[in-house]
């Protein structure tokens, strides 16, 4: 077990690791040294968002 807090770097790196293998979509700093961390099958939901979005854009866009 850790007695020490994570550096910069270290997190960086695992950050890192864990995007490269698919485990990670996107990591957003907060505050206190903080990360919001966000998994590939939410990043499904956001697609799909946009998705959505671009769908409705081309229909006005036709009229």
């Amino acid at each position: 077990m850790r007695s020490s807090p994570p550096t910069p770097a270290e997190v960086d790196t695992w950050l890192a690791v864990l995007y490269h293998s698919g485990h990670l979509y996107h990591a957003e700093p907060g505050p206190d040294r903080t990360w919001t961390l966000h998994h590939p099958v939410l990043a499904m939901d956001r697609t799909q968002d946009f998705l959505h979005e671009v769908h409705q854009q081309d229909a006005e866009s036709d009229r």
